[in-house]
């Protein structure tokens, strides 16, 4: 809560905003990084310039993007996981991820769906429910089969997702509802 000061007030507002952004921020540099493995010049590599201009428009500093590609070039510790899993009333979810450490984000993942009463899939068990598009951003995953749930799971897969989307490997999540 805020204290009684006009700054204490700005200070609680400005730390959660900060926190927000910084979020998103790892978030487009993880993407950055993992599209400059392939390819460091942004002219050669259509899913890097994607991803560099999705970071400027979300206002991320020059010279992060820039650490971000050099550390790519340097390293190539972080990886790109596609997880699969069943949400209520079996509905498909497909989570993307880019971390440095596989065991630590399955998991943590593993973790976030067991406390919803969601189920971790086995390689290919919901893939199936989804087409695969080719973009500069890289697989862009588009519903094939639409399931129809009840809004009390459509709630509570909802909340599964807001959870998800907290942590800063997951990148995108699709369901097939």
């Amino acid at each position: 809560m805020s204290g009684h000061s006009h700054w204490a007030g700005i200070k609680y507002k400005k730390g959660a905003a900060d926190q927000k952004r910084g979020l998103v921020f790892l978030k487009l540099l993880n993407a950055i990084s993992i599209a400059a493995k392939i390819e460091t010049n942004p002219q050669f590599n259509p899913r890097l310039r994607t991803a560099i201009e999705k970071a400027q428009q979300n206002n991320v500093p020059k010279d992060n993007i820039e650490r971000a590609v050099k550390r790519a070039a340097e390293q190539k510790d972080l990886e790109e996981l596609l997880i699969e899993a069943y949400g209520p009333e079996g509905s498909a979810i497909l989570i993307e991820a880019i971390t440095d450490s596989r065991n630590r984000t399955i998991s943590e993942i593993k973790k976030i769906l067991s406390d919803h009463n969601a189920k971790f899939g086995e390689q290919g068990s919901v893939k199936w429910a989804f087409e695969s598009l080719n973009s500069d951003d890289g697989i862009i995953w588009q519903v094939k089969f639409k399931q129809e749930i009840s809004k009390e799971a459509k709630q509570k897969l909802q909340e599964l997702i807001e959870e998800l989307e907290e942590r800063d490997d997951i990148q995108k999540i699709y369901t097939n509802t």
